[in-house]
């Protein structure tokens, strides 16, 4: 709840002023999601990426600007996911099963927009099919991923690794083919 008229984005500097937290840490993202209540989780993770400071997964959620951004992220969420299971924490393997949960269905929202461009539907589509992959079997998903980027590679060979999600081109908007 903000405090003295402050925003959140007062708050937030205020205590990252005065904690210095070198990474933003289970800890530290609980911390500030009593601290700065009612603040919506998406809200508070864009806040906490802008500051640079790492962030731990699942709380820095499925970043997906880019290909070579979703993959990564997937990845990360998948080891905790891993580890979270191995350890019996249902809630935290809970935890990341929501985070893609929720970017898949933010990509599915963007591809569905009339106001979105085809070309960048068409990559929100694939982002989709990806988070999905994921989501049926986590412990699948990094094999997939190499095998789908390979796939691209095979399919157009005079462009090389270009049509890979990974690539500058895709990930500025050409679609995948």
């Amino acid at each position: 709840m903000a405090s003295n008229g402050k925003s959140v984005k007062q708050q937030l500097r205020e205590y990252l002023a005065a904690k210095q937290p070198p990474a933003i840490t289970e800890a530290v993202w609980q911390e500030l999601r009593r601290r700065l209540a009612p603040v919506s989780e998406s809200y508070l993770r864009d806040l906490l990426r802008d500051t640079g400071l790492p962030f731990d997964q699942p709380y820095a959620g499925i970043r997906q600007h880019t290909w070579e951004e979703l993959e990564q992220s997937l990845r990360e969420m998948q080891q905790v996911y891993t580890e979270a299971l191995a350890a019996g924490d249902r809630d935290r393997a809970r935890t990341c099963r929501r985070q893609v949960i929720a970017a898949k269905d933010r990509a599915r929202f963007l591809a569905r927009s009339p106001r979105t461009t085809p070309e960048k539907r068409a990559v929100k589509e694939e982002m989709t099919q990806w988070m999905l992959v994921w989501l049926e079997n986590p412990e699948v998903f990094p094999a997939w991923a190499a095998a789908r980027k390979r796939a691209r590679a095979a399919i157009c060979p005079s462009r090389g690794e270009t049509d890979t999600p990974e690539s500058p081109s895709v990930s500025e908007g050409r679609p995948p083919e």
